[in-house]
């Protein structure tokens, strides 16, 4: 367990600092397409701290899946919940998903069937190499 805090941290760490990366890019296109004129230095600051949050945590928890003794649908199904339970409430805390059942439904909707589209695609390709090797000790 000490191995995954220090793998959590360390991955987060590093790319925490893509967040403010992210939120000025996020921010042009709400400028650029005329959505959003200014910002309160509240909403800046707001932005700028769950967005390094939100970038902490969803690299830290890919060090789940270094924990072996755990099955991979539950390394599956934590960090799904996990990146969910980050993005929903970052999305919400900055006003950039109404507080409201619909479009939560929709965002939730949307992300499970991103993250399932995903880890199909890791499958595929992890199928695939497996597959070649497999071929290649056969040979």
């Amino acid at each position: 367990m000490k191995t995954f805090w220090k793998n959590f941290l360390l991955r987060g760490l590093i790319c925490a600092a893509g967040g403010p990366l992210i939120l000025a890019i996020i921010y042009g296109i709400l400028g650029a397409t005329g959505a959003v004129e200014s910002f309160s230095p509240r909403e800046v600051c707001v932005g700028i701290i769950s967005i390094s949050l939100l970038a902490f945590i969803a690299a830290g928890m890919t060090a789940i899946y270094q924990a072996e003794q755990l099955p991979l649908l539950t390394q599956i199904l934590l960090h799904g919940g996990a990146l969910y339970l980050v993005y929903i409430l970052t999305y919400l805390l900055n006003g950039w998903l109404q507080s409201s059942l619909v479009p939560i439904l929709v965002f939730t909707g949307i992300f499970l069937v991103g993250y399932a589209l995903v880890w199909l695609i890791i499958y595929l390709v992890e199928k695939s190499k497996a597959d070649k090797l497999n071929r290649l000790l056969k040979d």
